[in-house]
């Protein structure tokens, strides 16, 4: 595959016949080497849709997609090749035993690397000898798993992947995550699961209604690392106020006196800006990506 972005949407579209909004309205996202980028957003939103559209399983209505320079639509053969993917509702062989699905896939893939393979099957306590249909969910989500990383792919496109897992099992899986960042596989990783995105990823795009409404770095060194301060004002009037005042970035409030701030530039100047008002309580907290994602989702479900 090429060296370029190794996802690469541009105004990526669907619309389904007999509706009139979009899916999925000109999404905009690259995902680099060596990066994990979280998807996130309820159910309905919009992120199987893309996922289903990376994978040519649907057809977009506009706007075009690349994997590693190759196009989604007129490649899609040759992409294939080089993307390890899991479904959101993952589908397997039910006659089958794990061992054999495995096997099968991994030979369809060119698998050379058996010890990998088996470290994985050590690591996820596979159960390889029993017919998937009498497998519980987390151990068919566990099979999906293991087709998905075993053939070392250059992409990963996962769906929901911990759907299923118990907590000793979402370890396994995170660090099966960093092994494959660490060796430059690039990964996108649809979920609504906000505590597992701030984990494991390194940048999270919110998608709300089919559009990409925020992206948002995960790095130690992003606004998700800063303090937050809780503030109560004395006055009602005084949070239209605070949310123009230089030095502050306004977060969100809670009723009509308690807003959340963050230091838009040095912590000094942030303070100096605060004292400026009549101030009944204060407090300080840390951001994280529960509190972005609810800034911009509210209160629906």
């Amino acid at each position: 595959m090429s060296d370029s972005a190794a996802i690469d949407c541009q105004d990526l579209t669907k619309r389904y016949k007999g509706t009139d909004t979009d899916a999925l309205h000109r999404l905009n996202i690259k995902v680099s080497r060596g990066e994990v980028y979280g998807y996130l957003g309820p159910n309905g939103a919009g992120k199987s849709t893309t996922i289903r559209l990376l994978m040519n399983f649907i057809q977009p209505t506009g706007g075009t997609a690349k994997i590693g320079g190759l196009d989604i639509v007129k490649d899609s053969v040759a992409i294939k090749r080089h993307v390890g993917y899991l479904a959101g509702d993952v589908a397997l062989y039910p006659k089958t035993t794990g061992r054999e699905l495995l096997d099968y896939l991994y030979d369809l893939q060119g698998g050379n690397d058996r010890p990998y393979r088996q470290k994985l099957e050590r690591r996820f306590e596979a159960q390889l000898d029993q017919p998937i249909r009498s497998l519980s969910k987390g151990n068919r989500q566990k099979i999906g798993i293991l087709q998905a990383f075993m053939h070392r792919p250059e992409v990963l496109i996962l769906d929901e992947p911990t759907s299923g897992l118990d907590p000793l099992m979402q370890e396994a899986f995170y660090e099966t995550v960093r092994e494959a960042r660490s060796d430059g596989v690039a990964i996108l990783m649809s979920s609504h699961n906000l505590a597992e995105a701030q984990r494991v990823c390194d940048r999270a795009g919110i998608i709300k209604h089919g559009k990409l409404i925020h992206e948002q770095s995960v790095s130690g060194d992003s606004d998700l690392g800063r303090q937050v301060f809780r503030v109560t004002l004395a006055g009602h009037g005084d949070i239209a106020k605070l949310k123009k005042t230089p030095g502050l970035k306004f977060l969100s409030m809670e009723g009509g006196t308690i807003a959340l701030v963050q230091a838009d530039g040095p912590l000094r100047e942030a303070l100096g800006a605060l004292s400026k008002f009549d101030i009944r309580d204060f407090s300080t907290q840390q951001l994280n990506l529960e509190d972005e994602f609810i800034e911009f989702y509210g209160a629906e479900k």
